[in-house]
């Protein structure tokens, strides 16, 4: 069955709102569309960026998230315009609640959702921008597009989950260097880091991207989802703790119409068709 749908949210039907969410197949793209500002985030941006993440987080027809941008860039993180006129303006209360507000809720709900996640990133991913495309499971990125730990540029410290996940990506010591001297690291390097999953032609991103989240929207989302949340746990609990989560979820997926699925279609030298369910 085919769902198809297409919103943009924040202006129902216009195509010039600041994040675009469409839905086929089990697949949720949510497109961040300020390519005049370098798909920049500002206030606006962010609550309808967290409403979106959330929705497709909870929708169980969604399988499968693609996040990525319009124009030049993934994303450059915080619109640096906004930001000097809450400066000037004394706003600085309304600046700095932005990370509580928004950035953290915003990667909190696209790193936990029980779901896979990809990053098509077809442009310069930087700042809290590179911490989102971080946060997701998967990073295909065009090989014009790079990343850039801009945070020192600006005299700030790192947010939006960047502490926690590059390190993951490319160890304690290569992260500490990334943040403290930021510059642009283009794709071929982004590979060699681990920061990349993979490169791809920047005319082909959107079928390889495609074509990947076909493949993980019809697979067993649950089972998809529960890998993803031990891979999270373990990283901050022991050995033990982390065997234990591991049975909850081993429990949790052997329930599933999928897990009955497969085990039929197997006996029966079959292929599965999973539900996601």
């Amino acid at each position: 069955m085919t769902d198809s749908s297409s919103t943009s949210l924040g202006s129902p039907g216009s195509p010039d709102s600041a994040v675009l969410l469409d839905v086929t197949d089990g697949v949720a793209t949510i497109t961040l569309n300020r390519p005049d500002a370098m798909n920049s985030l500002d206030i606006a941006t962010k609550v309808l960026l967290l409403e979106t993440v959330r929705t497709v987080a909870d929708d169980p027809a969604v399988r499968c998230v693609v996040l990525t941008g319009t124009g030049r860039a993934f994303c450059t993180g915080q619109d640096l315009k906004e930001h000097v006129q809450l400066l000037e303006s004394g706003g600085s209360d309304q600046l700095f609640s932005t990370v509580d507000e928004h950035y953290n809720p915003i990667v909190t709900a696209l790193a936990g959702m029980a779901k896979p996640v990809i990053a098509a990133v077809n442009g310069v991913a930087a700042g809290a921008g590179a911490s989102l495309a971080f946060a997701c499971d998967l990073r295909v990125v065009a090989d014009t597009a790079g990343f850039n730990l801009a945070f020192a540029n600006v005299a700030l410290s790192c947010d939006t989950g960047a502490s926690y996940h590059l390190q993951q990506l490319v160890g304690r010591a290569r992260a500490i260097e990334l943040l403290y001297f930021p510059r642009t690291i283009k794709a071929d390097e982004a590979l060699e880091l681990g920061l990349a999953t993979s490169v791809v032609p920047a005319d082909g991103l959107a079928a390889e991207v495609g074509a990947l989240a076909a493949r993980l929207a019809a697979g067993p989302t649950v089972a998809l989802g529960a890998m993803r949340r031990s891979v999270a746990y373990s990283a901050g609990h022991s050995f033990e703790e982390s065997l234990e989560f591991e049975s909850s979820m081993m429990t949790l997926t052997g329930a599933t119409s999928d897990h009955r699925e497969a085990v039929a279609a197997f006996v029966n030298k079959q292929k599965p068709t999973f539900e996601g369910r």
